[in-house]
């Protein structure tokens, strides 16, 4: 079962991302897995698979603001195989189609878990923007 939860506003975009549905929800809906969604920019495109490749572009932060990976500044979208990234980002990319934007607010549980990575802690919530450009 989902649920919803009001937000207080929608994160800043970064320079280069395309631009938010003025009809988008400023509400929360939560999976039964605690993933944490609002579909930012709405498409009729195609949806991806658990086993799609895909070809996005993202900006992630932790809950403090500090971003820790953005494929803005980059300047290129990045390609992902959706089975081979946190379990977060497989969900949360099957609910939208090619050219829509969500913003995902991974559970740790979800993310990196009690290991972390680099220039992530251990048990901490993520936070994307992701724009899906291709379903390969």
């Amino acid at each position: 079962m989902e649920t919803t939860e009001k937000s207080s506003n929608f994160p800043e975009l970064p320079k280069g991302a395309g631009p938010i549905d003025p009809d988008a929800p400023e509400e929360f809906t939560e999976t039964a897995s605690g993933l944490r969604y609002r579909i930012l920019r709405k498409s009729d495109g195609r949806k991806p698979t658990a086993t799609s490749k895909v070809v996005a572009h993202y900006k992630g932060w932790l809950d403090n603001g500090k971003q820790f990976d953005s494929s803005y500044d980059r300047g290129q979208p990045t390609p992902f195989p959706l089975d081979g990234v946190i379990a977060g980002w497989t969900e949360g990319l099957q609910l939208v189609g090619t050219g829509s934007m969500i913003e995902l607010e991974i559970p740790a549980e979800l993310a990196y878990g009690a290991r972390g990575r680099p220039g992530i802690p251990p048990n901490a919530r993520l936070h994307f923007i992701v724009e899906l450009k291709e379903v390969k």
